[in-house]
Order: C-alpha cells, then structure tokens, then sequence
C-alpha cells in the first residue's frame, strides 16, 4: 500500500467527504500553491458535467489559486481530464488516485524543471 503523508493524506480525507457529502461518483481535493484547499464532487446534471478533479480545479481557479503543488482523485480513472487542467496550471504537481475506500493505487508525480 503506498502511504501518504499529513498534507496528502488531508486531501484524501476532503475528496472522500466530497464524495460522501454529493452523492456523487467521485471525489477530489487541489492543494494551491499557498497551501489553500479545495474539494469538489464529481457533477452530474443534463447542462453541465464535470469529474470530481474538474470541478475541485475550477474552484480552486475561480477563487485565485495560480498553482498547485497537489491533488488526490477518489474513486476516478488515470484518464480524468482534470489531470489535464491540473497539469496546465502546475506540470510539476503531484495527483494522487485511490480507491473509494481511500486506498491509493496510483501516484502520478508532475515533471520536475531544474
């Protein structure tokens, strides 16, 4: 099992609680640059449909956030295209995957510019 430390395992908390609190299939929480979080639930309506880390991401941008250093996604897939939006703002940030139980499966680190 990979293990997270406090500030991932935070997120991972939040995104669950997301998930928990919308009903939703899904769950995700960004970190911001200045430590700030965010957590969304995946949305589902006949106007508009956004993953779980679509919807944490564009909170986290229509709140200010210009970075990210994290994100953890419950209960989503490698594709999620908020990996995508995440990647545009913050290439060098780490997202993190689990299960719907909170067991993570998958770490994608960002690419590291020196």
């Amino acid at each position: 099992m990979i293990e997270l430390d406090a500030e991932d395992d935070k997120l991972r908390v939040l995104a669950r609680g997301a998930m928990g609190r919308t009903g939703g299939r899904g769950g995700a929480a960004v970190r911001d640059s200045d430590g700030r979080t965010y957590a969304a639930g995946t949305v589902e309506l006949a106007a508009l449909g956004l993953t779980a880390l679509q919807a944490a991401v564009a909170a986290a941008i229509s709140s200010g956030a210009t970075g990210f250093e994290a994100a953890v996604v419950v209960a989503g897939k490698l594709s999620d295209p908020g990996v995508t939006a995440v990647r545009e703002v913050s290439p060098s940030a780490r997202i993190v995957f689990s299960d719907v139980k909170g067991a993570v499966f998958d770490v994608l680190e960002g690419e590291v510019f020196e």
